[in-house]
């Protein structure tokens, strides 16, 4: 599969990752046996950027990933994580103290001396204009804590504000056939300041998959039931801030656009793949085959431009409304 550099930290990512928030919580259950499956699924299949964080599964996803590699040595795994979400969502708890302690949580969880890439996981937004929040992160790195860090942002706005600063790696942001507003001033400022971009709910929480219907029920512990309004945490983390009803009528327009060979969610990943500037994208997966078909979306044609623009056009159509305001 081939790999992009993820910007300012100078290591390499595959074009398709994985997101293993499936593999903590949130999504429903996921036995271990299931989860270790999904791992070696990916990697057989070209996965070398796995993307996690201290609260998914209470820790339970940077452990899986942990386990993992200890009976996979061999492999040259990059792992992201994320920290910030432990504590209540003031700007006050963003200091250099609690940055210590998850971190030392986190090393602990994946089993390494220094995490590859720290993320701060969709913070307050004062955070990000705050210099002793980024100078205790340089801190870190001094400390050889972490070896590079990066955000995890609700807004483009607070895209933006990262991307201005100097020791920012990475911003990892949603970006799907659903969420296009990242295009039109994200992509490219993350390009000219040599910023890697992680596209995160690519696929809309599945809405972009085709699968789901208007009857469709999801189980009480997946966020796509007990969040589907914003309850617990930013509406946008689900089905993208799209309303369901009408995320589940465009996405049947969306599916008869894939071309032949394609499947629905291999045509939303192949459309973030081509974005200029996009580093890797992070596809959750609950199965193996599942983690199968999404790395070879990497192998996949490029997209016509009869292709992209009528994805645009649905977009604009039927989207670009509900979510460009918020976020």
């Amino acid at each position: 599969m081939d790999e992009r550099v993820i910007g300012r930290s100078g290591q390499r990512a595959s074009v398709v990752g994985l997101g293993t928030w499936q593999l903590g919580a949130d999504w429903g259950d996921v036995d271990d046996k299931e989860a270790l499956a999904v791992l070696e699924a990916a990697v057989e299949s070209g996965v070398t950027f796995f993307d996690t964080a201290d609260v998914y599964g209470d820790g339970r996803s940077e452990q899986t990933i942990a386990a993992f590699l200890r009976g996979r040595p061999e492999l040259d795994i990059f792992v992201a994580t994320k920290m910030g979400r432990r504590v209540d969502q003031i700007p006050e708890n963003y200091v250099l103290d609690n940055f210590r302690a998850w971190n030392d949580r986190s090393r602990r969880n994946l089993g390494v001396d220094r995490l590859d890439l720290v993320q701060l996981h969709c913070p307050p937004t004062p955070v990000y204009s705050t210099d002793e929040v980024f100078d205790a992160l340089d801190t870190l790195v001094a400390e050889e804590r972490i070896a590079h860090y990066g955000v995890s942002v609700e807004t483009c706005e607070e895209a933006l504000t990262a991307i201005a600063r100097p020791g920012v790696a990475s911003v990892q942001i949603i970006l799907n056939p659903f969420r296009m507003k990242p295009l039109r001033e994200v992509l490219p400022a993350a390009e000219k300041a040599g910023v890697g971009i992680i596209a995160r709910v690519p696929l809309a929480s599945g809405l972009l998959s085709g699968k789901y219907t208007k009857d469709t029920v999801f189980p009480a512990n997946d966020h796509r039931t007990y969040n589907r309004h914003g309850e617990s945490f930013d509406q946008g983390e689900t089905f993208s801030g799209v309303d369901y009803e009408s995320g589940v009528e465009a996405a049947v327009e969306f599916a008869a656009l894939a071309p032949e060979g394609f499947t629905p969610a291999q045509l939303a990943l192949r459309w973030i793949i081509q974005q200029p500037g996009v580093t890797t994208v992070i596809p959750g997966a609950r199965s193996p085959e599942q983690a199968r078909a999404n790395a070879a979306a990497a192998a996949l044609p490029e997209l016509s431009e009869d292709t992209l623009t009528a994805v645009r056009d649905l977009y604009d159509r039927r989207i670009k409304d509900q979510v460009e305001g918020r976020w």
